[in-house]
Formats: C-alpha cells, structure tokens, sequence
C-alpha cells in the first residue's frame, strides 16, 4: 500500500506542476481577450476530455508535459493535434483577429512566473516545516582506492581546502556545487589541482581522474579520483553463524584497527576482509568505552556463486552526513536553485566537461528521484525542497529562445513587433514540427537512460540470508 501511495502521490505533484504552469497560460490569455480553444494535461490524444464553456479540457496519453491551445498565436496544430476527431469534416470559420505582440508576450511569459510562483510558494512551506541538510561537511579524507588516480599521491587524513584553485565546502551535498565531491563530478580539463593540508602543512597535489567504465544503454560515469570521507566502521547487525558471531562480536561494536592499521572508512575495512579469505585478522574494537581485540578469520559464503570473503556483518551507513533539520529562507532556496541549472547548463555545453546531455533526467527519473524521496526518513520535507528545485527549472528552461518553448513564442512576438508583421504560419508550422520531433527524440534518449538507471542497478543479499561454510576457523 505505502509503495502505490507514494506512486500517487508522485503522479499527483507532476500533474499539479504541470497544471499550475498551463493555467498561467489559460488564466493570461482569458485576461488578454485570446481565444482557448483546448487546455490539456500531457500531450497526445486525449484519453479523456470534455468541452465547457467552448473550451475542451482533456488528459493525453503521452505524460510528458500540457498545453493550452491558443490558434491566434504561434500554429502548434502539428505538436498538439487537430481540436477534433479522425474522419470528423472540418469547419470553415471566420478568421480570427490577430493579437498584439504584447498579448502574446503576456500570454507566453505567464506560464513560467506561474512556475516560478509555484516554487515561491514551496519554499515558503519549506521554509515553515524545515528541511534536512544532507551534507558532509567535512573534508578530511577517509579512503584512498587502489584503482583511483589519487592513489599515491592523496593520503587517508589529508583535508582538502581546495580543488583547482576554488576552495570547497564540506564533502558532498553543498548546494552551491562547490563541495570536494561535486568539484571533482563537474571539474574541466586533463589533471585535478588539490590543496590539503597534511600535518599541519599546506601542499599541493596534482592527481588525474577516472572514468568508470559503463555498458552503451547507460549514463556515462561521471569524473571521479576514488577517495572518500572517513566514516565510523559500527557494527549494527550480526550475521547467525558467521565468522564475527562466531568470533564474538557484538552489534555496537566499533572498528578502529584491523592486523595494526588504525581504520578510517568503512571501504578500506572492507578492502582488507575481502582480500584476507581464511586468513585470521586482529581487529581493535570499541565497546561500552573500552578497547578490546578480536580475532576474526573471513569466509566466503556457499549459497552465493560469485562471493567474496566476509565475516557476515552490516555496519551503520551514513555518519558522516549531517542530517540536522533547517529552515532556509525563500530566497536561498530559490538562490540555490538558479545556481544549479546555470552551473549543470554551463558544464553540458562547455567541451572542457564531461556532463553531458544524457546526464539529464526526463519524467521516468524525475518520477524515480521523487519516489525515492518518499521512501526515506523525512523524504517529505525533501520532496518539499524538490518542487521548489524542479518548478525553478521549469521556468529557466521555458524561457530558452526555442521553438515550443514559452521563449521560442515570446522571441517571435517580438520579431513580429520590429517587422510590424507576423511570420508566415506555415514556415513557422514546419519549424514547430521539427524542433518538436527533435525534442521528441531528445526526450526518448534521456528517457532510456532514466530507464537503465531504475533497472539496470545491483542487487545485493542481507547478511542475515548468508549460509557459511559449517566447520569453525
């Protein structure tokens, strides 16, 4: 039941989204005397509709936006449809008279600052109920991989002040983008220039970045170095029968050594375990304020195919994050959120990055974040935050100077108010025609990786259905 409750009410908040910036084209255009001949949620057919006061209200089945059909400005006939249906004559009727461009200017521009209210009002009620912070706000390196290219030369206790020559704030979440993770995910150029302070002395360090490697159906990996904050290596749940039950472990014990080496993340505990099969590892544990070791020899479960060692634990994830509840103001908010579709737009067209437009996401992972959203603790409140990010975007985005787009109508109104003459309707149709497959098919791709990204992700057993070999180590 909780699993189609949150399906709905991500379905519920795209439809009021997608409602709240079309009214604001239907509302503008009955106040400037335009003639609405259809409003309709996403695009397609209808699959319901319904005609009132000369209006036809109706639901397409493509979910991919809405429309308000206005035939005095822009022809969009080729993207919303013919207002009736297959074999039905078509009626001649008298010409309409034509509209000012200012109307017309009103009338497109009236659907994004609808948006932009809708994200107004959001962060009003964010701003009222609070929000989490999700940040690491540290930067004091915990992890170091083997495979990553800051291995040998970034060193686990290094704390980063910089990356290339731009000072970074926490480790992951700033909204600013500016945080150690996120300067490396969006950085340009061929090296990554770092400062860190070691030992109580500043020093700069040039490491090269990696890639993963992805199949052709996914989204291409973004920059990354393999490092990691450090984290506390607690012990929550205990695996019946599994190396550390048997070796006497306990959950809330703590890990801070293991075979002599102090620990700091949870990664390089688990690097030593899957590379120690059958071999006994002297672990320093903390429990009820006391040190204590622990000797633990690793195993390979027998009813997975492909395993490998483990002692049958699972830690507490997710220390490292800061997850106090604030109350940002509108205007931050709505300051964070230009500041993040100015730098994503910048980064995809610059040549120096590799973000490109397949790291973009369309209704499938939009629907999917959301989802995902509503399924944590006080995903509410970042749902919340979301719709200020997501209607935010919205208007940028309609803005663009782009065929279809609400831009794309307001730059020909005012082409149309220097020539002192509208462009002809059907040079004008075949450019709306065009951009709209084009769009269509730029829709269809991200769509496909948004797909790869829901479907193509791993899976991973509990400890708890593990079954270990039967004789004792």
């Amino acid at each position: 039941m909780t699993f189609l409750l949150n399906i709905l009410i991500v379905v519920a908040l795209f439809n009021v989204i997608i409602f709240v910036h079309e009214l604001g084209h239907f509302l503008a255009a009955k106040w400037r005397g335009l003639r609405v001949d259809r409003f309709q949620i996403w695009f397609g057919k209808p699959i319901w509709k319904k005609e009132i006061n000369g209006v036809q209200y109706g639901l397409g089945w493509i979910p991919a936006g809405g429309f308000v059909a206005l035939p005095q400005m822009a022809p969009m006939e080729a993207v919303e449809g013919k207002n009736r249906d297959p074999g039905e004559p078509e009626e001649k009727e008298e010409p309409l008279p034509p509209v000012k461009p200012l109307d017309k200017i009103i009338v497109a521009f009236a659907g994004p600052l609808f948006s932009f209210l809708l994200a107004i009002v959001s962060a009003f009620v964010v701003m009222g109920v609070g929000k989490p912070k999700d940040t690491v706000e540290s930067t004091v390196i915990g992890y170091v991989a083997q495979d990553g290219g800051a291995y040998g030369k970034l060193k686990v206790g290094d704390e980063i002040l910089e990356i290339n020559g731009k000072p970074v704030r926490g480790f992951l979440g700033s909204a600013s983008f500016d945080s150690v993770r996120e300067s490396i995910m969006l950085s340009e150029g061929d090296k990554l220039d770092f400062l860190v302070q070691r030992a109580g002395a500043e020093l700069s360090v040039t490491t090269e970045f990696n890639i993963p490697q992805t199949r052709w159906w996914e989204r291409k990996a973004m920059r990354t170095v393999g490092i990691w904050v450090e984290n506390k290596i607690l012990v929550n749940f205990i695996s019946e029968g599994g190396p550390a039950d048997q070796a006497g472990m306990q959950p809330g014990d703590q890990i801070i050594a293991a075979d002599g080496e102090s620990l700091r993340s949870r990664q390089r505990f688990t690097e030593i375990v899957n590379g120690s099969e059958d071999e006994p590892i002297s672990l320093v544990v903390l429990r009820g304020g006391g040190e204590r070791t622990i000797t633990v020899t690793p195993r390979t479960p027998t009813n997975v195919e492909v395993g490998k060692p483990m002692i049958g634990v699972g830690f507490e994830v997710g220390d490292e994050f800061t997850k106090t509840i604030y109350n940002p103001g509108p205007w931050e908010q709505i300051g964070d959120s230009v500041r993040m579709m100015r730098v994503t737009l910048a980064k995809i067209v610059s040549p120096r990055s590799d973000v490109g437009i397949q790291h973009l996401s369309g209704p499938v992972g939009i629907g999917g974040v959301m989802f995902d959203m509503l399924s944590i603790e006080d995903g509410w409140r970042r749902l919340l935050f979301f719709m200020v990010l997501f209607n935010v975007n919205l208007a940028i985005l309609n803005m663009l100077p782009l065929p279809i787009l609400d831009g794309g109508h307001i730059v020909l109104a005012l082409g149309e108010a220097i020539r002192r003459r509208p462009i002809k309707a059907r040079a004008l149709e075949f450019i709306q025609f065009a951009f709209f497959f084009a769009l269509l098919a730029l829709f269809l791709f991200i769509t496909s990786k948004d797909i790869a990204d829901r479907v193509g992700g791993g899976g991973g057993s509990s400890p708890a259905t593990y079954e270990w070999p039967s004789e004792t180590p």
